[in-house]
């Protein structure tokens, strides 16, 4: 079993900036792929960036790609997730999830087998 803990979610205007955060406890973090997702309301849930277990494959949606960064941290077993030029269209809840079976990343929801709660990303324009 795996719990994942996102944090660092809040409001911002902009072009503003947040960093999340993803604790991963109860597995060795190190053997998993990553991923964020994200869901706004009456949205389906999205693909946001993939990394790979050891950190150095990274995906990423065109709709944030050279704007959010995916990075881990194998040793304090946590995976962040930096955005940048943040838009009022990047208001979403972002999750982050695990995939214990791969190395690398997937963009689909359905190969990560473990999730966090969500953490609450607006933006205000």
């Amino acid at each position: 079993q795996v719990q994942l803990v996102e944090s660092g979610g809040g409001l911002v205007q902009a072009g503003g900036s947040l960093r999340l955060s993803c604790a991963a406890s109860g597995r060795t973090f190190s053997n998993f792929a990553m991923g964020w997702f994200r869901q706004a309301p009456v949205k389906e849930r999205e693909f946001v960036a993939a990394i790979s277990w050891s950190g150095g494959s990274t995906d990423y949606a065109d709709s944030v790609k050279g704007r959010f960064t995916i990075s881990r941290d194998n040793a304090k077993n946590t995976v962040y997730l930096q955005m940048n030029s943040l838009k009022p269209e990047d208001t979403a809840v972002y999750y982050c999830a695990a995939d214990p079976s791969k190395a690398y990343g997937s963009r689909r929801a359905a190969e990560y087998l473990y999730w966090g709660q969500g953490t609450q990303v607006t933006v205000s324009s």
